[in-house]
């Protein structure tokens, strides 16, 4: 999932990585959709979800030959994280995060993540600015000269993105002439941690999220650094066991939108249940949007589920969790513009595929304002087919000590139904008649 399977790894992970997944992915890999932009407006979307996280699946990476270091990356893609309205701390020289209304001067209005087998010291590295961690700062349509490259590496080197950040020695092996041990950080970095779409299409899934959500997330990435920090331990990034996609699905793990997916399990477990970049951006849209929230008894035997409802008055599938896409910079003299990711297929379970077909083909993932359109008539539906606790047959067919439990289950339920559907008409009468520094998507 990084640019290469890890300087801290041993030969026999690298072995696995690149001879025993490839094969076992590449048997399910479907026709490339080459994504386009989204339907949407950042400004309106941030509007009315001013905390949110994008987990997104990004493709291989192809550096055209003869301008600086040679790079290259497998077809299994890597994974990033962007949190809007979270920053780094300016007054510490390593990444710590909070969250931007806590600072005395927030100096962003998100923060992008990226988990990288190069790094030595930390778990994960912090990118402020969401337009400079996808797109490097570059105007829309503006083509990716060798110049501009440059000159945002020399951007990014200035930020400080890597500052007391150590590289494994291993890095440094082939460093080309020209480069010192630091300009080279950013070198090898460059369209993996930050100016994604220099090389890479991406597949984000945005999520929003609420203040405290948003707030034990901050904490969970926190302490996920601190022992590399401190010096207690060192980064050892494993693709099975602890990669890329690891601490984004966990991230979201801490919001309560499913189970936690553990880490450093037996490697004999880990070779067949690991996360997988494009595999975890379906996986996330499906969960934000088609759980069957019509169906009280399923959520309430969806033990994440329940425990959202019972605990925050939320539900994973909501309003507002849409597909944002976007492309690798097509007038490019720097990388390759063809670029594939591909999953690692379930067949018993289902097709990635066929949902990953289904996500882009379908307004109601891709639009905010179809997405809140759907779930209008849902909710009205939901409201309309209500029926008392007695008289719901799943209940009555409960033990008593279960009718009891799915009795606060039910009636939160539909306090909750009813909230969320107020919520969205509001939602979408701002949207239909935005003030005038915003604008409808």
């Amino acid at each position: 999932m990084a640019t290469d399977p890890g300087p801290g790894s041993s030969r026999l992970r690298r072995f696995l990585s690149s001879v025993l997944l490839l094969p076992l992915c590449a048997c399910a890999a479907g026709p490339m959709a080459v994504p386009t932009a989204a339907p949407g407006d950042e400004a309106a979307y941030a509007a009315l979800y001013p905390y949110y996280a994008e987990i997104c699946a990004v493709s291989q990476l192809g550096k055209k030959p003869g301008f600086g270091a040679e790079i290259s990356s497998g077809i299994g893609g890597h994974a990033v994280l962007y949190l809007n309205g979270v920053c780094r701390k300016q007054d510490i020289e390593y990444p710590v995060l909070a969250l931007c209304d806590e600072l005395p001067k927030p100096t962003a209005d998100g923060v992008g993540l990226s988990v990288n087998a190069h790094y030595a010291n930390a778990n994960w590295v912090a990118i402020e600015g969401r337009d400079f961690f996808f797109e490097g700062g570059l105007a829309p349509d503006r083509p990716l000269t060798r110049d501009a490259y440059r000159r945002v590496l020399a951007e990014a080197e200035a930020k400080g993105i890597y500052k007391n950040i150590a590289f494994h020695d291993v890095t440094y092996e082939d460093v080309p002439a020209g480069f010192t041990r630091e300009s080279f950080k950013y070198e090898i970095s460059v369209a993996t941690d930050f100016a994604i779409a220099f090389g890479r299409n991406r597949y984000c899934g945005k999520v929003p999220l609420s203040r405290p959500q948003m707030a034990g997330i901050v904490r969970y990435l926190d302490a996920l650094n601190e022992p590399y920090r401190t010096g207690e331990a060192v980064f050892d990034w494993n693709l099975f066991t602890h990669n890329c996609a690891h601490m984004n699905h966990n991230a979201l793990a801490i919001a309560g939108l499913w189970d936690e997916w553990a880490e450093d399990r037996f490697i004999l477990w880990a070779l067949f249940d690991f996360p997988v970049p494009k595999n975890e951006f379906v996986n996330l849209m499906r969960r934000t949007n088609d759980l069957p929230i019509d169906d009280p008894e399923t959520l309430y035997r969806d033990t994440a589920a329940r425990r959202m409802l019972l605990e925050q008055g939320r539900l994973p599938t909501e309003p507002g969790a849409i597909a944002d896409l976007g492309g690798i910079i097509p007038e490019n003299e720097v990388y390759d513009t063809k670029s594939e990711i591909i999953f690692y297929d379930e067949p018993i379970t289902g097709s990635y595929q066929e949902w990953f077909d289904r996500i882009l083909s379908e307004k109601r993932y891709l639009s905010l304002k179809d997405n809140l359109a759907y779930f209008a008539t849902l909710y009205q539906r939901i409201e309309r087919q209500q029926v008392p606790l007695d008289r719901y047959p799943p209940a009555q067919r409960m033990t008593a000590e279960e009718r009891h439990d799915f009795a606060v289950f039910y009636e939160k339920y539909y306090t909750y139904i009813a909230q969320q559907s107020a919520e969205t008409a509001r939602n979408i009468a701002w949207l239909n008649s935005p003030p005038p520094s915003a604008h409808a998507l």
